[in-house]
């Protein structure tokens, strides 16, 4: 018998001085059985860094991610179901890279382990000719302090400045500084 998903929900109060976005969303989010609180929690932070001002050009919206291999863990589509942004979690291997960046316009993707510099410098060569990717970053001792933050009902106020990006959950804050590690257009 398959192990099933164990859903978190969360409010999020964004303030994205940014990009001059600022809302509310309330987020499902299934945490599959072989997934992290971490993983989960740089979905969340994804979305935060990501989401758009309005719908005019399509939403953001959570895809099946680990449950589907043809699927990112985040992606934008517009309204006519064309795919803008492909948006990733964890350490893929360069071909779902490759794949993704003939998908989608864009393709963001956020690495957070203690080994993500080892996987990127196995990936640096192979990944050149992908214009249109960023990889990020996020510091090991920050997602971990994100995890932390994980539960299954969370409300969460999120400030980006500067590229900084603060969560608060009440008790506790946590900052998040993530790092450029290739960005194919520059």
């Amino acid at each position: 018998m398959a192990l099933k998903a164990t859903i978190y929900k969360a409010n999020l109060q964004i303030a994205d001085m940014d990009r001059n976005v600022y809302g509310d969303h309330a987020l499902t989010l299934p945490l599959q059985p072989s997934e992290t609180e971490e993983r989960l929690m740089a979905r969340v932070l994804a979305f935060a860094l990501h989401v758009p001002a309005d719908d005019h050009q399509g939403t953001l919206q959570f895809a099946r991610g680990m449950a589907d291999a043809d699927e990112p863990d985040l992606w934008h589509k517009d309204l006519t179901d064309q795919l803008l942004h492909w948006i990733e979690v964890g350490q893929p291997d360069d071909r779902r890279l490759a794949k993704a960046c003939g998908k989608a316009r864009r393709v963001t993707l956020y690495c957070y382990s203690h080994s993500s510099s080892i996987w990127y410098a196995g990936i640096a060569n192979k990944i050149t000719r992908l214009r249109n990717l960023e990889i990020w970053q996020l510091p090991f001792e920050q997602s971990q302090a994100l995890a932390a933050m994980a539960q299954r009902s969370m409300q969460l106020q999120i400030s980006i400045q500067d590229g900084h990006v603060y969560f608060s959950d009440g008790d506790r804050s946590v900052e998040v500084v993530p790092q450029p590690l290739w960005r194919g257009g520059q």
